[in-house]
């Protein structure tokens, strides 16, 4: 899907390891502050081909939905990932995302946000959508407020970002209801 500027939303695929391996090692420093501590390992393209392998295993088994963001050159600068996808009476998943930093601050995440939720809707079925962020996160929650996600709690000491446990803001959506065609 083009999401403008040169930028495509497409599946994650096999042989994604090597470029998935430049664009973290790209943005190293960048994502650093968001995410858990990385090992050198991590920025391989062993390590991202076998992390690509374990990805599409997942979504063949409809328990995720994987995706990449990618420039005009083809190269990958961000991701977008449905996980932990439930079925049965929850018919949810959790949202993650992350973006490069030349390409940052241009409305592309919140576009490809945008069109995932659409596909968990329409195609996976899904009713909603949560999303967490380190309660520090702007950019990250103008996102999901632009989306309709809604806030609905705090969890102290959630996730173990950039070596701390930290508390995050937790949204959802309900996938059913409307937002903003201008999101």
């Amino acid at each position: 899907m083009d999401l403008g500027g040169g930028i495509r939303l497409r599946p994650l695929l096999p042989g994604d390891g090597a470029e998935l391996a430049a664009a973290y090692t790209r943005n190293r420093e960048h994502l650093a502050p968001w995410e858990p501590l990385r090992s050198d390992a991590f920025f391989t393209a062993e390590r991202q081909g076998a992390h690509v392998e374990e990805s599409l295993r997942s979504v063949t088994e409809g328990r995720s939905a994987a995706f990449v963001l990618t420039d005009a050159r083809g190269r990958i600068v961000g991701r977008v990932n449905l996980s932990d996808i439930v079925r049965g009476a929850f018919w949810s998943a959790h949202l993650g995302y992350w973006i490069d930093q030349q390409v940052a601050g241009r409305g592309v995440m919140r576009r490809a946000v945008r069109s995932v939720c659409t596909q968990a809707r329409d195609d996976l079925g899904l009713h909603r959508i949560q999303a967490a962020t380190l309660v520090h996160n702007a950019a990250s929650q103008h996102v999901l407020n632009a989306l309709g996600f809604t806030r609905i709690g705090l969890a102290p000491r959630y996730l173990r970002i950039a070596g701390e446990w930290q508390d995050h803001l937790l949204f959802q959506r309900i996938l059913e209801d409307p937002v903003d065609a201008d999101a």
